[in-house]
């Protein structure tokens, strides 16, 4: 292989996550980190650690020439910047690239493309992927905007073309609202972003959010691993994910994995990547797709055995795929918890010191995590601080073992949300698989009624 070291552009779970893959593989790794990640897991197990700014991400961990010279100090020959931060910023993967340093992901014109959700819609459509109905590109005035909306029907939806998590993303109800609530999404967007633009769709009522993973050599060849259902959000942020979703048939499998996979071969996409669609009444609607590893990305690990980091160094070290469509097989069910540093009922950040610590075990039972006992959780990143994920062999199998799992798991000194967990495992509508993306808020509601 011409890659041996690899510096992980990152921090957290998905960094020691990283780690473990390179040195199952005889690869060195290279941890960079703030101030406040000083004692981080990941950065004592690697083989080098290169402090790189204050605990401010815009000073750490985005502070793309101190990434850079760590790279060049370190003898890095690569660079894995996992998910979040500089995962899919395109002028980094290019920075990274002119140093002659391997960049452990897609294509950065691929990156580009669909980092800007028009031009992904228009390169999905042009790939053969069903879209929700809406404006071909941005709206430049309120007659443009009125007009669609008369087309594809109210309610419609305003969203900001750069950036997600439900900034700059407006339901209108009806056409009275429209030009108030397109300009609320536009000084929304501008300030989350520092773009204005908005788009429109139709407004779908209660999908879920199903996800096919996906990898391509870059040389034209591309396979899915199947779906993730990911319908159980808060604030349009994922909790819990499961694979394969409880309502997709093998047909279905089969017929949208084989629209993906050929849509990315055709792109020439290189890497890992996930295609986002809504899923309403049979039918998949893309929405947008993420150019990097995802989060919930064990839970297809566990039902194919496929190892996706192994994967994505092994692409980016030039070699071909190492699994054929036709010898994947879907086997079992599993389920991810993300656990995190907050108030079960609040959700408000709950940083400081672990006390205690003890993780789960047993058969099939996976936690991704960087915690310790004597640990610091810091208060500038995002709050997850773990991920359990648990495989059984059918969906039932699986939300019982991962009850027991969740009633072995210790996180003494800051409060967590994994009752918060143990509550969805038991609630009837989540164990027949009967929810939407809008189910959780309303479940969580009802809790504090």
């Amino acid at each position: 292989m011409a890659i041996h070291k690899v510096l992980i552009a990152n921090r957290g779970e998905i960094a020691l996550r990283i780690h473990r893959a390179c040195h199952e593989m005889g690869i060195q790794t290279v941890a960079v980190h703030s101030t406040a990640d000083t004692d981080a897991m990941h950065v004592r197990l690697a083989d080098h650690a290169v402090c790189i700014g204050p605990p401010p991400a815009a000073e750490s961990y985005l502070n793309v020439p101190n990434i850079i010279a760590a790279a060049e100090i370190s003898g890095a020959d690569a660079i894995h910047p996992g998910y979040g931060f500089l995962s899919e910023n395109a002028r980094f993967a290019e920075i990274v690239e002119s140093h002659n340093i391997i960049w452990i992901g897609p294509k950065p014109e691929h990156i580009r493309t669909m980092g800007d959700k028009i031009e992904a819609k228009t390169t999905a459509a042009k790939l053969g992927l069903p879209l929700v109905p809406g404006s071909d590109g941005p709206l430049t005035d309120i007659a443009e905007a009125k007009r669609v909306a008369a087309e594809i029907g109210y309610p419609v939806l305003i969203k900001a073309a750069s950036g997600g998590g439900g900034r700059g993303m407006k339901v209108v109800p009806s056409e009275d609202q429209l030009e108030s609530l397109m300009q609320q999404a536009g000084s929304e967007a501008k300030a989350a972003f520092g773009d204005a633009t908005v788009y429109m769709e139709k407004y779908l009522g209660n999908p879920r959010h199903i996800e096919f993973q996906i990898f391509g050599d870059g040389k034209g060849n591309a396979i899915h691993l199947g779906e993730r259902d990911c319908s159980l959000q808060r604030r349009h942020q994922k909790v819990l994910e499961e694979a394969p979703s409880p309502v997709i048939t093998a047909e279905q499998r089969a017929e949208m994995g084989g629209i993906v996979a050929k849509a990315m071969a055709d792109m020439g996409y290189r890497g890992a990547g996930t295609i986002e669609f809504l899923y309403e009444d049979g039918r998949f609607y893309f929405i947008e797709m993420n150019t990097r590893l995802q989060v919930e990305h064990p839970v297809t690990e566990a039902i194919t055995g496929v190892d996706l980091v192994r994967e994505q160094i092994m692409i980016a070290d030039g070699l071909p795929l190492s699994v054929r469509q036709d010898e994947l097989e879907f086997r079992g069910h599993a389920i991810e918890c993300r656990i995190n540093a907050e108030n079960p009922r609040t959700f408000a950040p709950s940083p400081g010191l672990v006390k205690g610590f003890h993780a789960p075990g047993g058969m099939h039972v996976r936690v991704d995590s960087g915690l310790y006992a004597g640990y610091r959780v810091p208060p500038y990143y995002d709050s997850m601080i773990a991920k359990l994920i648990v495989w059984g062999r059918d969906r039932e199998g699986c939300i019982r073992r991962l009850k027991r799992a969740l009633e072995e798991f210790v996180v003494d000194g800051v409060t967590t949300t994994i009752p918060l967990h143990q509550a969805l495992l038991d609630d009837p509508e989540f164990r027949e698989g009967d929810y939407t993306i809008k189910w959780l808020e309303q479940w969580l509601a009802e809790q504090e009624a």
